[in-house]
C-alpha cells in the first residue's frame, strides 16, 4: 500500500503543472450554473489525454461529463465543480475543486488494476444553487459507488462538511401598475409586498432555532419610481440543519410571503429553482483516512471559529452523501480575512497557496481511496 501511495503521490507531482493550468484556465474564464461548457470541455479534454474515456454531455446534461479508468469493481467517484458565482466569479473555488478532482483521479488511474478499482470522475455542473448533482442523481449518477469524494476551497482546512439543508426559490408579486403621483388608487403594489414579506421574516428569526437560516435578495424592484410596480421579483434560500427541519420551516416563510400578498391585494408565486439540497451524511472510515493522509502530507486542520465555518455551507453533494459512502473535506488556501463568496476570495484560488492546496488535496484523496480499496481488498 505504502508503494502505491507513493506512486499516486509521484504522480500528482508529475502533473501538477498542468493541474495548476487548469485551475487558473477555469479561473479566468468563470462560467454560472447550466453555461460551464468550456469548463466541462477542458476538464474533459485533461482527463482524455490520460487515457480516461470521456461521455461528454452525460446523461443529456450539456456541461456535466463523465469519465472512467480501469474496470475493477470497487468504485471510485471524483466530483468536479466548475460552476462561478454570478457577478463574483470564482469567490468559491470551483476551479481549484476541478483541479483537485482531476488529479486526484490522474494519480488514481495507472493503479486501478493493482487496486482493484474503477475511477470516475463526474464533472457536476449548478452547484451554486442549480442542484446539478440533484438533476444527475436522478437520471442515474452516482449510485452503486463504493466511495464518492472532493475537497473544495476554504480559508482553513476543516476535515468534516456539516452542511445545512436548504432550498432556492424564486419569489414573485404581481400588482397593477399605476401613475404613482396622478392615479396611486388604481395601483396594487409588489413593492409593498416585498417589503412586508421581508419585514415578517426579520421578526420571524427571533423565533426559529440557531441552526436555520433565511436570506434572500430582490433582484426586480420595479419599473421607474413613479410608477406604482406591478411586478417584483427575489431569490429566496431557506436552510436548516436536515430536511425535516427544512420542510417545517419553510412553511413558517412562505407565510411571511403570504402575509405580502394578503395585506397589498399581490398574486404570489413561488417556484423552486432546483430540489432542495439535503443536509451531508460523512462516511466515518472514509473521513478518518483522510484526515490521516492530509495530515501526513503537513496540512493542519482548523478547530472552530469563523474561519472553520465554511464547513456549514450547503452544498448539493450532500444529496449524493444520502445515496453513497462520501466525503467532502475543506482544504486551506491561506486566504484570512477574506472568506468564501468575496471577492477577495476569487484571487486567493490561483497563486502559491492554491496550488499547494491542489497537490496536496488531490494527494490525499488519492491516498483515501488506496486505503479504501486495500481494506475492501483485506489488506492491513
Amino acid at each position: 500500500m505504502m508503494a502505491a501511495k507513493d506512486h499516486a503521490a509521484a504522480k500528482v507531482t508529475t502533473v501538477h503543472d498542468q493541474l495548476v493550468r487548469l485551475s487558473e484556465q477555469l479561473h479566468a474564464h468563470p462560467e454560472t450554473a447550466w453555461e460551464e461548457h468550456r469548463a466541462a470541455r477542458w476538464v474533459g479534454e485533461v482527463l482524455a489525454g490520460h487515457g480516461f474515456d470521456v461521455a461528454a454531455g452525460y446523461l443529456g446534461l450539456d456541461t456535466a461529463l463523465h469519465a472512467t479508468y480501469g474496470t475493477g469493481p470497487f468504485r471510485v467517484g471524483l466530483c468536479a465543480e466548475y460552476d462561478a458565482l454570478p457577478g463574483l466569479g470564482h469567490a468559491c473555488g470551483h476551479n481549484v475543486i476541478a483541479a483537485i478532482s482531476v488529479g486526484a483521479a490522474l494519480a488514481l488511474a495507472p493503479l486501478a488494476d493493482e487496486l482493484g478499482i474503477t475511477v470516475e470522475v463526474y464533472g457536476t455542473p449548478a452547484e451554486e444553487g442549480g442542484g446539478g448533482k440533484i438533476e444527475m442523481l436522478d437520471r442515474g449518477a452516482f449510485h452503486g459507488l463504493d466511495l464518492a469524494m472532493m475537497a473544495h476551497p476554504a480559508p482553513v482546512d476543516v476535515a468534516e462538511a456539516r452542511p445545512f439543508a436548504v432550498s432556492h426559490s424564486h419569489v414573485s408579486y404581481r400588482g397593477k401598475a399605476a401613475h404613482a403621483a396622478a392615479y396611486p388608487e388604481h395601483g396594487v403594489n409588489a413593492a409593498d409586498a416585498f417589503t412586508i414579506a421581508q419585514v415578517a421574516v426579520g421578526l420571524l428569526r427571533q423565533q426559529l432555532p440557531p441552526s436555520v437560516r433565511v436570506h434572500g435578495v430582490v433582484t426586480n424592484g420595479g419599473a421607474a419610481p413613479n410608477a406604482i410596480p406591478e411586478l417584483t421579483e427575489g431569490r429566496w434560500y431557506v436552510r436548516a440543519e436536515s430536511m425535516h427541519e427544512l420542510a417545517e420551516t419553510e412553511e413558517r416563510v412562505w407565510r411571511c410571503f403570504e402575509a405580502g400578498a394578503l395585506a397589498t391585494g399581490c398574486e404570489l408565486s413561488v417556484v423552486p429553482e432546483s430540489k432542495p439540497y439535503a443536509e451531508f451524511r460523512a462516511d466515518d472510515a472514509a473521513l478518518t483516512a483522510y484526515r490521516r493522509n492530509a495530515e501526513e502530507l503537513g496540512r493542519v486542520f482548523a478547530a472552530g471559529g469563523t474561519a472553520a465555518r465554511m464547513n456549514r455551507a450547503s452544498t448539493d453533494m450532500g444529496n449524493v452523501s444520502q445515496v453513497v459512502p462520501a466525503i467532502h473535506p475543506y482544504v486551506g488556501v491561506n486566504s484570512l480575512p477574506a472568506l468564501n463568496h468575496q471577492p477577495e476570495f476569487a484571487d486567493h484560488c490561483v497563486g502559491v497557496d492554491a496550488e499547494r492546496a491542489i497537490r496536496d488535496a488531490a494527494t490525499a484523496l488519492a491516498w483515501t481511496a488506496i486505503d479504501l480499496a486495500n481494506r475492501r481488498g483485506g489488506g492491513a
